[in-house]
């Protein structure tokens, strides 16, 4: 990084408009684009006692004269903070818009405020000014969002916007730090109000005069890697109990282990808690449903049985139900399904711009008749939808015992610590009273369960 003499630098601070200029250079490199002016217009406050720049806070300071500042050496930190940052364009995450979620289910797909503010500027929302909200920026944590935005329509009316995964871990990171910083300030003062008469309130100041608003140790993230506390707890019991949010934002990811959890996944099927996840996470776990018993089998599919696959096993294992059962929730095996079993099956054209002259046949798609509650009559068809020839249909049909023996070998010889886990003898981690996980109504198949 650069090193060289930065004007208004004096005692380790920066004037604004240099740690503006300042951030520009050094973040010329990095992957997520950023935004010009990050310390001197909206959404930055340095009365506010901080400016938010990718997940990390940077504390403003008010030194002799009035003149705000900046410490260079966080500005720097956070540049290489997110000049460490690798991002997929192609690996993108929807952001909106979403409709309602059910009231059941509203605790997982509450949008955090960064969502909903990019929702309402792209929307025009034309009561922000009567809300206080008017000049939205086109930046938020000093990334500017629009440069990686992508939209896409289907129609003349429905509309949707995708960021690449990284910026979206990166944004629910950097909401969760600022939310973490402004507690630890209230804390604080609270604490100085009660301990110090109103006339010695202490607001840090450094020996040159200079004073700044942040709290102790102002960007240390309060949270904890997640280490199994809601095992073979029920998703229905724990959304109804208060402060559940609360406490499921103290947990990191259990997946990427890097972002902080924000909502609470759990099997649809068996009912069981999972773990705390973040929304980037919670989003690329869910299956990309046409219908409801019918899935797109995206790219993302390939992240989740190819590349981080002992990871995802895990964690749809820790559904006491799927793990006892050697199995995966419907959704999940039917993509499974026609992502890897039935691979070797689907086509190939030649494709004149491909390194390797040929692509895979059309956009892969696996539907079911059927559900796992009637395992003996449940069918899963994998088809290609879009054949360039036109000539590609139905690739495969397979039984849902077929598909769950399939899956089991797979899982033998891909996770081999995933498999020691599962069975239908390790019943030893089921709550005592456990809800009934499979009931075969048509009266035959149980033997499979």
């Amino acid at each position: 990084m650069s090193e060289r003499v930065i004007p208004g630098h004096r005692g380790g601070l920066i004037t604004l408009g240099a740690a503006d200029a300042l951030w520009v250079e050094l973040t010329t490199g990095s992957a997520v684009p950023t935004a010009l002016a990050a310390f001197t217009c909206s959404p930055a406050g340095a009365q506010l006692g901080y400016v938010l720049l990718g997940g990390r806070v940077v504390t403003t300071v008010k030194a002799i004269g009035g003149q705000w500042s900046v410490p260079e050496s966080e500005v720097r930190r956070a540049a290489a903070e997110l000049n460490a940052v690798e991002m997929d364009r192609q690996d993108l995450v929807r952001i909106g818009p979403f409709r309602s979620a059910p009231k059941q289910e509203h605790m997982e797909e509450t949008p955090l405020h960064w969502r909903r503010r990019i929702m309402r500027e792209l929307q025009g929302d034309p009561e922000r000014a009567a809300r206080g909200e008017g000049g939205l920026p086109d930046y938020v944590a000093g990334i500017d969002w629009r440069r990686i935005l992508v939209e896409e329509t289907r129609g003349q009316a429905a509309r949707s916007w995708w960021l690449p995964r990284a910026a979206v871990r990166l944004l629910d990171t950097a909401e969760h730090t600022e939310r973490q910083w402004l507690q630890a300030a209230q804390t604080r003062q609270q604490r100085e109000a009660v301990s110090e008469p109103p006339s010695h309130h202490r607001q840090a100041r450094a020996a040159g005069g200079r004073e700044t608003m942040s709290p102790d140790c102002p960007t240390a993230p309060l949270r904890r890697p997640y280490k199994g506390e809601l095992q073979g707890h029920l998703y229905s019991a724990l959304r109804r109990k208060p402060g559940t949010s609360r406490k499921v934002a103290g947990w990191t990811c259990a997946i990427c282990r890097t972002a902080p959890a924000a909502v609470l996944d759990h099997c649809h099927e068996h009912g069981y808690v999972r773990a705390p996840v973040c929304h980037s996470c919670n989003t690329q776990e869910r299956p990309d449903h046409l219908y409801s018993n019918d899935i797109r089998v995206a790219n993302h599919y390939t992240r989740l049985f190819d590349t981080h696959t002992t990871d995802w096993l895990r964690h749809w294992h820790r559904c006491p139900g799927c793990r006892t059962r050697t199995t995966l929730p419907l959704p999940h095996l039917a993509a499974w399904t026609a992502h890897t079993a039935c691979r070797p099956l689907r086509p190939t054209h030649h494709d004149p711009r491909s390194s390797r002259g040929r692509k895979p046949c059309g956009a892969l798609r696996v539907s079911w008749t059927g559900s796992h509650n009637a395992p003996a009559s449940c069918l899963l068809t994998v088809a290609v939808d879009f054949c360039p020839s036109g000539e590609h249909r139905v690739l495969a049909q397979v039984p849902y015992r077929e598909a769950a023996e399939r899956f089991g070998t797979w899982l033998t010889e891909t996770a081999p610590a995933v498999a020691a886990a599962a069975g239908p003898d390790r019943l030893d981690g089921l709550p005592t009273q456990f809800r009934p996980v499979i009931a075969d109504t048509s009266g035959e198949g149980l033997a499979l369960f």
